[in-house]
């Protein structure tokens, strides 16, 4: 299958950025829009467990509301499209036989067949090193989704700014996740950047590849 080069992988990582305002007036289009979810839905997750919801918020007088939950940031609104990744409060049998029931429809495994590995993924979520904070393990996964997204999108030429700088508990009640199983962890604004953005092009500071690498 046709892929990209290294140097092509490189340019648009190099070319990424945490953009800091974006031009309001560029939407992205729908098919690349589909793509970047389909990149969300295709991110691995623990035992594939995928404890998480992605709420793309599109209603301006919500996003104006957030805005005011994000310190006045002004990527919440100048952006194309925000996204809000949630995660999974916590983790139970239920669950994971939802990811099981899935399986067996997907892959075409009779569902007694999977039993074996049931038994392995519930020890682990009852038991396991994570059983004492499964609403932290499960953030966990979805950071890796953040991070599919944001590579996904750099391919494609859109830009990112991920976003920790919010009121997280003020999001769960403005998007009305008190209550549920879900709870908010970050966003993440998507969209161009503004030709006035003068981070755009400033270097990239970045340790020196043999301090953050070793070979053993």
């Amino acid at each position: 299958m046709p892929t990209l080069s290294a140097t092509d992988v490189l340019t648009q990582l190099n070319w990424r950025y945490a953009t800091k305002r974006f031009d309001a007036t560029r939407t992205i289009p729908a098919e690349q829009w589909a793509a970047l979810e389909q990149a969300l839905v295709l991110a691995p997750s623990s035992f594939g467990l995928q404890p998480w919801k992605f709420l793309v918020v599109t209603t301006p007088a919500l996003r104006q509301q957030l805005r005011a939950q994000s310190w006045g940031q002004t990527q919440v609104t100048e952006a194309s499209h925000y996204l809000v990744l949630t995660g999974l409060r916590t983790t139970t049998a239920d669950d994971v036989d939802r990811y099981l029931q899935r399986q067996s429809e997907v892959q075409g495994v009779p569902i007694e067949k999977l039993s074996g590995y049931r038994k392995v993924v519930v020890d682990f979520v009852q038991k396991g090193w994570a059983a004492g904070d499964l609403a932290g393990w499960n953030a966990r996964q979805v950071y890796i989704a953040l991070g599919q997204f944001m590579t996904a999108a750099a391919m494609l030429g859109i830009d990112t700014c991920p976003m920790e700088g919010i009121d997280k508990d003020a999001y769960d009640r403005t998007l009305g996740l008190d209550g549920s199983r879900y709870a908010t962890l970050c966003a993440c604004a998507a969209g161009f950047r503004a030709a006035e953005d003068k981070h755009a092009t400033a270097p990239k500071v970045r340790f020196p590849l043999d301090q953050v690498i070793e070979r053993r």
